[in-house]
């Protein structure tokens, strides 16, 4: 692995980190949106995320990381009594999003640091580079 297969994997997580944050801001976004129907009701998202064992680049072996897909929680949503909701059913119940604003905010402190992380090794990779050029002097 060279040196410059570095910036290739940081760049790839922070990208990664980027989908996470826009995917958990969404969630918390949409954390207080009722439905009328359980079809209609925004259902908490996440992303999903898989190594990449070859270079981007594709001349050499490198590693990374890549969103494979962003997939949709499919845990019961639940329902509260609101009859003069205008989006209430027959019944005068409205869905409420799976969304755990909690387990959200875990989320977007996490995908922030591994992205200030990913940020910290860019840094550190330019300025070992920089010292070796130095060397040359």
């Amino acid at each position: 692995m060279s040196l410059l297969d570095v910036f290739d994997i940081a760049g790839s997580s922070m990208s990664a980190q980027s989908v996470r944050l826009n995917v958990t801001s969404s969630n918390l976004a949409n954390a207080q949106s009722v439905g009328g129907r359980e079809e209609d009701t925004y259902r908490a998202r996440n992303p999903v995320f898989s190594a990449v064992m070859q270079s981007l680049h594709g001349n050499s072996p490198g590693m990374g990381v890549e969103v494979t897909g962003i997939y949709e929680d499919q845990r019961k949503l639940e329902q509260q009594y609101q009859p003069n909701n205008p989006l209430a059913d027959e019944n005068g119940y409205v869905f409420l999003p799976n969304v755990n604003v909690v387990d959200e905010m875990a989320n977007m402190i996490s995908a922030s640091r591994s992205y200030q992380s990913s940020v910290e090794v860019l840094n550190a990779s330019k300025q070992m580079m920089l010292a070796t050029l130095r060397m040359g002097q």
